[in-house]
């Protein structure tokens, strides 16, 4: 089926795993299991281009608060443009606060990482082409993948959409944990939760040597603010890495609210992913 007429099919994508409507997505596989963590079942969907490969892929990491959503919410309006530009993709879930404290969706994007590069030649993916992308907290998870995985678990870039890399800023801003005390297993924001927010944010883990980050971010985000990209990208190019920030006028948080604002973000990324796996 022609790429022409993805939009036509695309429905309405879920936004929590309790909906059971059907998605469909034209050449999508879904519910693929790659990995089982006690009697959770982890999935992804999978989408690969027609012809011989091997092509470049991406990993898609939703959003949510670290609390809801699954493979099918929030990230979706990015789909249809890696689609049509030639890229495979693989749009994943993984375990959710409160029932899963830290580490355990940071260790899942890790899984999905080293399952893409062991099927590597059944998905035509070339594995030294792998990129994440994230929105929010799925951008939090990339992020932290990207800053802190090596060996099997290393990708070659990262795009991160309003992603909160500083836990500390995040939660100061209005002085309350908010869903992060579901993840780190908190109820007060005291000295011992500002220890582990430190700890897993992923500013806190440059170094030199990582892999290159596009960042996009809307200037009128109110959850969380520009500041985190701008701050983030400052570390990063003080530690020698590349990194660049994509900033959406007037764009909220939430990239399903900037097809108002004609903004060309989409293309925008896939030009720096081909650039980056060319």
């Amino acid at each position: 089926m022609k790429l022409a007429v993805l939009t036509a099919l695309l429905l309405t994508p879920l936004l929590n795993a309790a909906d059971t409507k059907p998605f469909h997505f034209p050449g999508l596989k879904q519910d693929i299991e790659y990995a089982k963590v006690g009697e959770v079942s982890l999935e992804l969907d999978a989408w690969v281009p027609e012809g011989a490969g091997p092509f470049p892929a991406c990993i898609l990491v939703h959003g949510g608060g670290f609390t809801k959503g699954d493979k099918h919410s929030y990230i979706t309006p990015i789909f249809e443009p890696l689609a049509r530009a030639g890229f495979a993709w693989f749009t994943m879930n993984y375990r959710l606060a409160p029932a899963h404290r830290w580490p355990a969706c940071a260790d899942d994007v890790a899984a999905a990482i080293r399952w893409v590069k062991a099927h590597a030649a059944e998905y035509k993916v070339d594995p030294a082409r792998i990129a994440l992308i994230g929105e929010s907290a799925g951008g939090h998870l990339v992020s932290w993948a990207g800053v802190t995985g090596q060996g099997d678990a290393r990708v070659a870039a990262v795009v991160a959409f309003y992603a909160p890399h500083d836990l500390i800023l995040q939660v100061k801003r209005r002085n309350v944990l908010g869903g992060l005390g579901g993840l780190i297993g908190q109820e007060e924001l005291n000295e011992a939760a500002l220890k582990q927010l430190t700890e897993i944010s992923p500013i806190q883990h440059i170094q030199p040597g990582l892999p290159p980050f596009f960042q996009i971010h809307g200037d009128d985000d109110k959850q969380v603010p520009l500041v985190q990209s701008v701050n983030f990208e400052a570390k990063m190019k003080a530690a020698g890495n590349a990194c660049e920030t994509l900033v959406i006028p007037g764009g909220a948080h939430g990239m399903g609210g900037w097809a108002k604002l004609n903004s060309d973000y989409a293309q925008q990324m896939i030009a720096w992913l081909k650039k980056t796996l060319k």
